[in-house]
Order: structure tokens, then sequence, then C-alpha cells
């Protein structure tokens, strides 16, 4: 049987939400039993003649729609523009009809993360707009409850309705801090449990 995966699909344009999808990661790897998946999404251009070479130079693998169509779980990942997910992420998120109409994600746990370069710069409206796709391909979202006491104590990001970093100047040179790293290994560990649990009960059921 193949070992079922979390599908961690994540755009970063200065690297704080790559590195957010990275101890997504290891939330998820802390988890016996099933895998993580890093995947990336290419820029866009509004030159729409401007393509990109189909691997990277460097860093994580493009998503391809099997990617999504055959993992347990998904947790996405975006820095905000305006309050909304980048253009790239949903430029991916709006070529899957496919899976929209075969119904491939119905009832498969998913989670979204996000990064600012302000403390109020829309991390919550774009966390709930990455939210709006899951629940139209019949997706479980799930969120990070308050027993992870880091949401009470940051300083910087963390919500409940998903992980979220404050990329200011500051943080950029120091990274994620120790909060928001403990908050995005908790959503990965969430995730990754509850697709791990429909996994095999579905595996039992087939």
């Amino acid at each position: 049987m193949t070992q079922p995966y979390v599908l961690i699909l994540y755009y970063s344009q200065h690297g704080s939400t790559q590195s957010m999808a990275q101890e997504i990661a290891l939330g998820v790897e802390g988890v016996e039993g099933i895998e993580a998946r890093l995947r990336t999404v290419p820029s866009v251009s509004p030159a729409t003649e401007a393509t990109e070479d189909a691997i990277p130079e460097s860093g994580d693998l493009y998503c391809d729609l099997d990617d999504l169509r055959n993992c347990s779980g998904l947790i996405i990942g975006s820095p905000t523009r305006f309050g909304n997910m980048a253009a790239p992420l949903k430029y991916f998120i709006d070529t899957t009809s496919n899976l929209w109409l075969t119904g491939s994600l119905i009832d498969k746990p998913a989670s979204a993360f996000t990064s600012t370069a302000s403390l109020h710069g829309g991390q919550e409206t774009t966390l709930i707009s990455m939210l709006l796709p899951l629940l139209h391909h019949g997706m479980l979202y799930v969120g990070i409850p308050y027993t992870e006491s880091a949401l009470n104590q940051t300083l910087a990001g963390g919500t409940p309705y998903g992980a979220s970093h404050f990329a200011s100047p500051k943080s950029t040179e120091q990274g994620l801090s120790e909060l928001e790293i403990r908050i995005c290994r908790t959503q990965g560990q969430r995730v990754a449990r509850l697709a791990k649990q429909l996994h095999l009960s579905a595996s039992s059921l087939a």
C-alpha cells in the first residue's frame, strides 16, 4: 500500500512562506505512517506569452494535478496580496476544475497558512480567501484550536484559522519566531493525524 501523504502546496516570493511550509512539513513528518510532500507553483506574468521552465532551478518541484488528486490531506500557503492569496496560487487552483468535477478532494482534511509584511496586513482575510475553494472542493477545513497555547502567547503571527507569520524587516533577518514555528508544526501535526485516520478508514471500507 502506498504511504499516504499531506500535500503542502505554497507560493513564496521572498522565502518566508517557504520557511513556514518547511516547518509545517516537520509537523506532518512527526506523525508516524504519513509523509509530507512539498510542492510550489510558478510565478505568473501579465504578459500571457511568458512561460516558466517545467522544473524550477532550485527549491521544491512544481505541483501537478496528480499531486493534488492523490493526497490524503492538503495545506496551502501564500503571502498576502491586498488581503487575498497571491495570483500564482490562485491561478493554479483555477486549473483544478476536473478534480472538482470528479470529487477527488471530497472529505479530505485541508488547511492554510500565510505571511504578511505588516502585522495587520490581512492575514485572516487571506486565510479565509484560501478556505473558499477548499470548501467548494468538499474538503474538511482544519483550523488550530486554542489548546495550542502559542496562540495566546504570540506577539507576531498565529491565528485559529491557520498559521501565519509577521515578516517585518527585523523578522526577515531572524526568520520565524519560536511561537510561529510551534503553531506551524501544530498545524502540520493536526492535518496529518486527521488525514491518516481518514485514509485508514477509507482503506478499510474499500
